[in-house]
């Protein structure tokens, strides 16, 4: 062996041969020196808590790239099939915990910071990392958690999302009311990211299509007269708990094709010499622009595709790194080395789109395309709200992909041909399945990807349940093959060993390590639920937890906790109507008014959190937020229940802040309308960390239920079956209030400015949308039940060691509820992968 081949093959480079399994802490400090000097340029003894963190960074990142390397080589020499994961969002929270954590350099890096200098804290260098902008909400949270997972457990697999300058925004509360700022999680640089000059892609809008027939006499289609946008791409990597495996998540930001036009510049006219740079450059600004109008629709339809299409473009490059471009049947190999998922139906012009580029670049006719498509592409449903199932105005597709609405036109003819002669006798059905909704003009993008895939998933028993037996019934009786449950999880490395130490410790020391790598372990535990030794450790560290969360409200909202008498009933999810935060609030204000009217003798005291961001357009949403806001200015000046009741609403509540939240909580609130939450994973981190849950039926609730057992949750109100029946037989929510006295005294308060005295009339709408307006979520119809199964909670808080030996048994079986799982799962039913080792 030559020594050029024996530095190929080593890849050494220059990290002092520090990635081999153990970590020696002198050569530790040195390299951690280097990069403070020759990466960051800043002398050492100058150098800030910033620099620092940087020079971690930037060790550590050069530590994985090495990995990278070796991974790919051998990705590339076994053909192995690849798993691209498109998604609008990847929730990563903070990253440089998590990789000290994964690669166990916690405690050498600790050590080398003291070493060099005793007053650098670790934990202080760590919290100059900002959270990545880079999503809103359990979509986003479950994307990063499954990128965690398959690195974990050695799927080849990528992520491809939008790289936003801006997030969607931060949460402020000024005079009650949700204030959006800009989130400029970028403003400081990240050094995770590396930008990839070479890999950048063109992306094209507008433009005509011109249809003619080739030399062997077949009709095609040419896209020209096209705008042009240059995608350009950033690499974050993402490590696997101990071991060398890796993923990584590739980001598109939007380049102009021509920053400068000299024209316009010597003219004079500055504005419009930069206007295209301007405009093509929004592309990649801000995570879902307000689509209210027309304007933000078609920048939310432009985003959608240019991730899409740049996203094809690399997946296509790759493929062809691997395979000989010159065989024109070589592209039939696609689905047997590439899975294209797509999380939700932000992605799904995918489907086209890689119909189109088989069909115009590699001349395949649409049926071939449309076959290679189908094994490709994978799909997984979020949602049963109707209207969060996005569609698009026929006219806007028209004018901004000419060349796809011709192709979506084709497709929908065969699809419903096919339709039609396998259902001769359902005409309607033609109508419910068709790409097309005639009556509003709108191409439906849930309906294509579902064709478009070979698999469709729910994210949970019941949902999938009610996917095929309501939204895609239809699609079920003509593929019921195509239809799987793959029930949601969450990470454990993140949302147990990293956020709650503490239980982490207790665990180890009774059970060992076992089951952070295969958390069906946990039932392990279960013995040791009934020494008492043990139920007071954990709530000692429940405690713990709660104090931690006592001082972050008291420094982001002002207002003090008793952690050690107080129960912490905590709420934090997006602001949504079917989420029913203002269920939450209905209690609230009763329990008020019975403390304060003397109608419940020693209450329970309790501490009520909520948190959560209400889109920017959503108008009954921020009105919730502004009453929780009214109501807790109200509870928390009453020296009337001063001590006995707290109500905070968590401003910006955020991934980072959820590792000291969710650790804190006594009580998980997962109280949506039933047959409305997909699935949850909010309710997997509370149970996880030992908060009980108070909930509905509803989403992975059933599951959490079946796992725990039903003496260890509290469960109230309708089913779905019951929700359904009751909007079948005609929902009148006045009768609710006319009959309930308690209910009735909560509702008028709101609607006669009790909270607000200042604008009496301010929540007038919200009185009206509950008892004259339908009450579409049916909290009028679960109060009552609600109530008095917080009036349980209450009993059992009374009683601590069974309320703990009650968390600590939600603790012990919450193993099924792994994202380990679930990308087993997906990887043996949908994406039929197979692991590897770096």
């Amino acid at each position: 062996m030559s020594a050029t081949e024996d530095i190929r093959n080593e890849l050494a480079l220059t990290l002092d041969r520090q990635d081999t399994g153990s970590w020696d802490v002198d050569a530790l400090l040195k390299n951690i020196l280097h990069f403070m000097v020759h990466v960051v340029g800043k002398d050492p003894e100058r150098a800030n808590q910033r620099d620092w963190f940087k020079a971690l960074v930037f060790l550590i990142r050069a530590i994985l790239y090495q990995r990278k390397v070796g991974m790919e080589r051998k990705i590339h020499a076994g053909k192995e099939r690849r798993i691209y994961y498109l998604s609008m969002e990847f929730l990563i929270g903070r990253n440089l915990h998590r990789t000290l954590l994964d690669m166990d350099l916690l405690e050498p890096v600790t050590q080398a910071l003291k070493k060099y200098d005793p007053k650098l804290s670790l934990g202080e260098i760590m919290e100059e990392e900002l959270d990545a902008g880079l999503g809103n909400g359990g979509l986003g949270r479950l994307a990063a958690c499954i990128l965690d997972s398959m690195a974990s457990q050695g799927y080849p697999g990528i992520g491809y999302g939008i790289r936003y300058e801006f997030g969607m925004f931060t949460q402020k509360i000024e005079r009650g009311e949700q204030v959006e700022l800009p989130e400029h999680w970028l403003e400081l640089g990240n050094p995770w990211e590396t930008e990839r000059h070479s890999v950048r892609f063109p992306v094209r809008f507008g433009g005509r299509v011109i249809t003619f027939r080739d030399d062997m006499g077949r009709e095609c289609s040419q896209w020209v007269d096209t705008d042009h946008v240059t995608a350009v791409a950033y690499d974050v990597p993402l490590t696997g708990y101990r071991t060398r495996n890796m993923s990584h998540l590739r980001l598109w930001s939007a380049k102009a094709s021509n920053d400068f036009d000299f024209r316009f510049f010597n003219e004079g006219n500055y504005i419009n010499a930069v206007r295209n740079k301007i405009e093509s450059e929004n592309l990649s600004k801000v995570l879902y622009p307000n689509d209210n109008t027309l304007m933000g629709q078609e920048l939310r339809l432009k985003q959608e595709y240019f991730f899409v299409s740049a996203s094809l473009q690399d997946i296509l490059r790759k493929f062809y790194l691997v395979n000989d471009r010159n065989d024109p049947n070589s592209i039939r190999e696609l689905p047997n080395q590439v899975a294209i998922h797509l999380n939700d139906t932000h992605p799904s012009l995918a489907v086209v789109e890689l119909a189109r580029i088989l069909i115009d670049q590699f001349h395949l006719s649409l049926e071939d395309a449309w076959e290679i498509t189908q094994r490709t592409c994978s799909y997984t449903n979020h949602t049963l709200m109707s209207e969060a199932l996005e569609t698009w105005p026929i006219d806007l597709v028209g004018r901004i992909l000419p060349r796809h609405l011709g192709l979506l036109y084709q497709i929908n003819h065969i699809f419903l041909q096919t339709v039609q002669h396998r259902f001769p006798g359902d005409p309607g059905m033609l109508g419910r399945v068709s790409l097309f909704e005639d009556h509003t003009r709108r191409v439906r993008m849930a309906n294509l990807s579902v064709i478009g895939s070979h698999k469709v998933n729910g994210v949970a028993e019941l949902h999938t349940q009610l996917m095929q037996s309501s939204f895609f019934a239809d699609f079920s009786r003509i593929s019921p093959e195509k239809f799987e449950n793959v029930t949601n999880g969450i990470t454990q490395y993140r949302w147990l060993l990293q956020s709650n130490p503490g239980l982490s410790a207790l665990l180890k020391e009774r059970i060992g390590e076992g089951w952070i790598t295969n958390l069906p372990r946990l039932k392990e535990v279960i013995p040791h639920v009934d020494d008492p030794a043990f139920r007071q450790a954990f709530g000692r560290i429940k405690t713990a937890n709660k104090d931690r969360l006592a001082k972050l409200v008291k420094k982001r909202v002002g207002v003090d906790l008793d952690s050690q008498t107080m129960l912490f009933d905590v709420q934090v999810k997006r602001i949504h109507e079917y989420k029913r935060q203002l269920l939450n609030l209905l209690h609230v204000i009763t329990r008020y008014v019975r403390i304060r009217e003397g109608k419940v003798a020693n209450p329970t005291p309790r501490a009520v959190i909520i948190g959560g961001k209400a889109a920017p357009g959503y108008h009954m949403a921020k009105m919730i937020i502004r009453l929780i806001v009214d109501v807790s200015n109200v509870i928390n000046n009453d020296p009337a229940v001063r001590g006995q009741l707290k109500l905070v609403f968590f401003p910006n509540y955020n991934v980072s802040n959820a590792e000291v939240i969710i650790p804190g909580s006594d009580l998980s609130e997962q109280i949506s309308t039933p047959g409305t939450e997909a699935s949850g994973t909010g309710n997997m981190k509370f149970a996880l960390n030992g908060a009980l849950t108070i909930g509905t039926l509803d989403g992975a609730n059933i599951e959490i239920l079946r796992e725990v057992g039903k003496d260890n949750i509290f469960i109230f109100g309708m089913t779905a079956n019951d929700v359904q029946k009751l909007r079948n037989h005609g929902y009148n929510p006045a009768q609710h209030y006319e009959e309930n006295s308690e209910l009735h005294q909560v509702l008028d308060m709101i609607r006669d400015g009790f909270f607000c005295p200042d604008d009496p009339h301010r929540y007038s709408a919200i009185f009206d949308a509950l008892v004259r307006g339908g009450d579409h979520f049916m909290l009028l119809a679960d109060y009552a039940a609600y109530i008095a199964c917080q009036e349980a909670v209450d009993r059992v808080y009374l009683n601590q060691d069974i309320w703990m030996r009650m968390a600590a048994l939600n603790t012990a079986n919450m193993g099924f509820f792994s994202i380990d799982r679930t990308v087993q799962t997906y990887a043996r039913k949908i994406w039929k992968a197979q692991t590897i080792k770096a």
